[in-house]
């Protein structure tokens, strides 16, 4: 009924903490990623649907895998070059949603996804400047909560390098001032 967090997580190290902030290193990782075209709810169930079909079995293996956390969402923006800079703007309602693999798995021995919407890709290892939070996930706080982060490191003087996006560790059912939320975002 709470919702217990008891699975794997991604690996990183804490390099630096102030308050509800805090600047990781992250491990090279492994992601099943897909994106989605609708609003954020419609987009979260879709893209979740999706990706747990492939974690607990519909890949060409039949292999059912282990849930892990976080799970990653992002609005997907459009880049259009200008003379200088280079503007991202939000054009239509387009998300990405990820799923990161067990450690256990390399690109060679994950199941491949029957789901041609499903793409398995590495992700480097990277710094990443994070905003924990509890309460609900949903845009508006997705929205405050990239604002207050992107803020915070303009002070600090930390040049960011993605867009934010969020992580979930906690199933939908878990009452929201215990679910574990988070804004990321790459830094240099």
């Amino acid at each position: 009924m709470l919702g217990i967090r008891n699975t794997e997580q991604a690996a990183y190290e804490v390099i630096f903490r102030q308050d509800d902030i805090e600047i990781r290193h992250y491990r090279q990782q492994i992601v099943a990623e897909t994106e989605i075209e609708g609003d954020y709810k419609q987009a979260g169930s879709i893209g979740f649907n999706r990706l747990a079909g492939y974690i607990f079995g519909n890949n060409i293996q039949k292999q059912p895998m282990t849930m892990t956390s976080p799970v990653y969402r992002e609005a997907i923006s459009e880049k259009i070059a200008m003379t200088a800079p280079v503007i991202q703007q939000k054009t239509n309602e387009k998300w990405s949603m990820a799923f990161v693999m067990q450690a256990e798995y390399s690109l060679e021995t994950l199941p491949e996804p029957i789901d041609p919407m499903v793409i398995i890709k590495p992700i480097a290892s990277k710094k990443v400047a994070v905003l924990s939070y509890s309460g609900v996930l949903n845009v508006e706080r997705i929205t405050e909560k990239s604002q207050a982060l992107s803020a915070w490191l303009a002070t600090n003087h930390y040049t960011p390098l993605s867009l934010a996006r969020s992580a979930a560790y906690d199933p939908p059912w878990t009452i929201p001032a215990l679910r574990r939320n988070e804004i990321h975002i790459d830094i240099q």
